[in-house]
């Protein structure tokens, strides 16, 4: 089959910690067909992590927002291009929509285990066999990591901790006086705080940054995807909810404290990443201990 593949189709996730377990999948196809540029169908916030893929081919967006979830446009646009490889990580069954000569999908995957990733890699085990899995990737550039550098010039050179406090599901967040608690115990340790995420996160990041004795800035609402990346990156701490940008910290392999509320960590902590882990007792991050997360973070520390 190598020889014949040139074209292959990538039906991608969503969600941006989704699109990060993706990347192995790409890694693995990349591996298998060097030769063959990757198409991808992906979401319009997500599809950011894919920029700098050097075997990228084009990225076609799926814009839920349109007509039956953009289905009908998405199909009319792929419909124009026959792929000798259509890779299906979805369930909608968009992939006997296109094109192609042989395809992969959810009805024949065999998952080799119960992590998230080890199941978007069984849609690909017929052709992946008993290769090792990749690690999740971000391809970043010299210019996000000169934007992220001078984004955190101001803060005093030393230990950063990138905090990501709020979250959509209010179920997933961290009491704000916790983290407030948090850093000012480890503030002889920490020189700066950075607080990601998105528009919506920033308020929240501005109450907590108000009420503690250590430099920080509100990056929150301010960076992409790819920049956010390079900025966590630079960070020896990462601590927030199981989101997007705990999988990109994954991926970045920044030390990581993740609160996990409403999914369990076996099933999503980051994939093979420096990521530990508190667990709710009632499906809400709230109920976390400030003193339980005290523990981690010195345990945590001494590792670094």
């Amino acid at each position: 089959m190598s020889e014949d593949v040139k074209t292959i189709l990538l039906v991608s996730l969503s969600c941006v910690g989704d699109a990060v377990m993706t990347t192995p999948v790409m890694q693995s196809i990349n591996a298998l067909f060097p030769q063959a540029k990757i198409d991808i169908v992906s979401d319009s916030r997500s599809h950011q992590l894919y920029t700098h893929c050097p075997y990228l081919g084009r990225v076609i967006l799926k814009d839920k927002s349109r007509f039956m979830r953009g289905a009908l446009e998405l199909v009319t646009s792929v419909r124009k291009k026959h792929y000798d490889l259509i890779v299906d990580l979805r369930t909608d069954g968009l992939a006997y929509l296109f094109k192609g000569k042989a395809r992969l999908t959810k009805l024949t995957s065999k998952p080799y285990g119960t992590h998230s990733v080890e199941n978007l890699m069984g849609v690909i085990s017929r052709i992946h066999g008993d290769r090792k899995i990749p690690d999740t990737h971000i391809w970043l550039t010299r210019q996000e990591e000169e934007y992220a550098e001078n984004l955190l010039r101001h803060l005093p050179i030393g230990n950063w901790l990138v905090v990501v406090s709020d979250n959509l599901d209010k179920r997933k967040v961290w009491p704000e006086e916790n983290y407030v608690d948090l850093i000012n115990t480890f503030s002889k340790w920490l020189d700066g705080v950075v607080f990601e995420g998105s528009e919506a996160e920033r308020e929240c990041a501005d109450r907590i940054a108000t009420n503690i004795n250590v430099p920080s800035i509100n990056l929150a609402g301010k960076t992409n995807l790819l920049q956010a990346a390079a900025v966590i990156k630079k960070a020896a701490i990462f601590i927030g909810s199981d989101s997007g940008l705990g999988h990109i910290a994954g991926a970045m392999q920044t030390p990581s404290i993740l609160f996990f509320s409403t999914d369990k960590p076996e099933r999503v902590l980051p994939w093979r990443s420096r990521a530990d882990y508190l667990v709710s007792k009632d499906n809400n991050a709230s109920s976390i201990t400030l003193t339980d997360t005290v523990v981690k973070f010195e345990e945590l520390i001494s590792r670094i």
